[in-house]
């Protein structure tokens, strides 16, 4: 049962608790999805907080998440990694799986990287590609995190989502990247999970035109666009659905294929917040 008075306290406990560490004047938060957990391990690192020290935290069960922040420092510029988030699929509320966006947001952070390891559903990807996610689908997901009272605090009751992945910030990192080979762009959708997706699933979800499918991320979206965080995201293409059809895929296969686009990856990243303020 959701209580609204008791949520609001657990998120201000966890948001001051981090403040209190000296997790400050954040220019970018950036969410690690499967196996990206390296990435943050390329920057000056400052301190590191385990979840499970965090008040009201949830704890990660996934492999590939390691359910630590990581606050670095980037070309002068405080900067802020979630090694691992919390999915629908393990089991909590959709509120709980939201709560760290809702604290980042109390903690003062405009703006916010989300990457994951997904599935192409477009026959152009490859493995190892990298798409910029431009917009999503998430009508397969039974819940949605805004569901309940609404937290005036951070935002409306019917927020837009028009502008979910900021098309301005998508345009001055494209702009930057005109040379680099096995980006894409496009839309994501999100289901629930944790089982892949059945050879009819895949072929719908291709005609409703979706170009990478994964099990996260929207969520967090639809929360940071709540609260008025600019959003940019990237998919690291796992698998491709022509060969899941015909061999399927292991969540092993997913880590491994999610260590080709690292250090492309990395890049995008620094771009990203290089192009924030541009």
């Amino acid at each position: 049962m959701f209580d609204k008075d008791k949520y609001l306290i657990e998120l201000s406990e966890a948001s001051e608790y981090l403040l209190k560490q000296g997790l400050t004047d954040i220019k970018v938060a950036i969410i690690l999805g499967s196996g990206l957990n390296e990435i943050a391990e390329s920057f000056e690192k400052i301190k590191t907080i385990n979840y499970s020290d965090i008040p009201n935290f949830l704890r990660t069960t996934v492999e590939g998440h390691k359910g630590r922040l990581v606050f670095s420092r980037y070309k002068g510029s405080n900067i802020l990694f979630m090694q691992g988030r919390f999915h629908y699929y393990e089991g909590y509320p959709m509120y709980r799986v939201v709560f760290p966006l809702r604290v980042l947001s109390l903690m003062g952070v405009k703006n916010l990287v989300v990457t994951n390891a997904s599935g192409g559903i477009n026959p152009d990807f490859r493995v190892g590609d990298i798409m910029i996610i431009n917009d999503h689908i998430a009508f397969f997901v039974v819940d949605n995190p805004l569901r309940g009272p609404n937290l005036e605090q951070f935002g409306p009751r019917f927020p837009s989502m028009q502008n979910a992945y900021d098309k301005e910030w998508i345009e001055k990192i494209k702009g930057k990247i005109r040379n680099f080979d096995g980006i894409r762009e496009g839309v994501y959708c999100m289901v629930t999970g944790p089982n892949y997706e059945t050879p009819a699933e895949l072929r719908m979800l291709k005609i409703l035109g979706v170009d990478a499918v994964g099990m996260s991320t929207v969520p967090e979206v639809i929360v940071a666009k709540h609260c008025g965080i600019k959003v940019v995201g990237f998919s690291v293409i796992t698998d491709i659905a022509e060969d899941v059809v015909k061999f399927g895929v292991t969540h092993d296969e997913v880590l491994e294929n999610t260590k080709k686009a690292v250090n492309i990856l990395k890049e995008l990243i620094k771009i990203a917040i290089d192009t924030i303020d541009e």
